[in-house]
C-alpha cells in the first residue's frame, strides 16, 4: 500500500482505489434495479439524448459487438429502442423508451445519492476541493460526459 509518513495515499493509488470504490457502489445500485453496470451506464448516457451506435461505443468504451449485445438485451427488456437516424438512412440512434426513462431517472437519482455519501466524512470545503481537482483531471483528459452530477444541470440537459 502506498501510504506516506503522514498517512496519505499517493495520487495513483488514490485514483485507482477510488475507481474501484465508485464502481462497486455503481454495480450494487445497478443490481438493486435489476440492471448490469453496463446497462446502468447506457441508461445514464441516454438520459440526455439519443445517440448513434458509434457515439455510444466511444462513450462507453465498448467494441461494436459488445455494444450491439448490450443494446439488444436492453431493447428486449423494453428499456431502449432503435430509431432511424434522420441524417443518415443507414444508421440508427438509440433512445430510451418510456419505461427505460423512468428506470433511468430512479437509478440515476439513487446512484448519485450513494456516490455522494462516499464524501460524508469531508467538510464542504474539502468536497469542493475534491470536486475541483477531479473535475480538472477529467477535463484535462477529455473524458466523455457519460454521467453528469445533479449539480451540473443534468435534469436540465434531460429536458426536465
Amino acid at each position: 500500500m502506498s501510504i506516506d509518513d503522514n498517512g496519505q495515499i499517493g495520487v495513483v493509488a488514490a485514483l485507482v482505489r477510488s475507481t474501484f470504490l465508485v464502481n462497486a457502489v455503481y454495480a450494487e445500485s445497478a443490481r438493486e434495479f435489476g440492471l448490469t453496470s453496463q446497462q446502468g451506464q447506457l441508461l445514464c448516457v441516454l438520459m440526455a439524448q439519443p445517440h448513434g451506435m458509434s457515439e455510444l461505443g466511444a462513450m462507453l468504451g465498448l467494441a461494436k459487438s459488445s455494444l450491439t449485445g448490450l443494446v439488444d438485451r436492453s431493447e428486449r427488456n423494453g428499456l431502449v429502442q432503435r430509431k432511424p437516424d434522420p441524417h443518415d438512412s443507414r444508421a440508427v440512434r438509440v433512445a430510451l423508451t418510456r419505461q427505460g426513462g423512468k428506470l433511468a431517472e430512479k437509478f440515476y437519482e439513487e446512484t448519485c445519492r450513494r456516490i455522494e455519501r462516499l464524501t460524508d466524512g469531508l467538510e464542504p470545503a474539502g468536497r469542493d476541493t475534491l470536486a475541483g481537482l477531479l473535475g480538472r483531471v477529467v477535463l484535462d483528459n477529455k473524458v466523455p460526459a457519460v454521467f453528469l452530477g445533479p449539480d451540473e444541470g443534468a435534469a436540465a440537459d434531460r429536458g426536465h
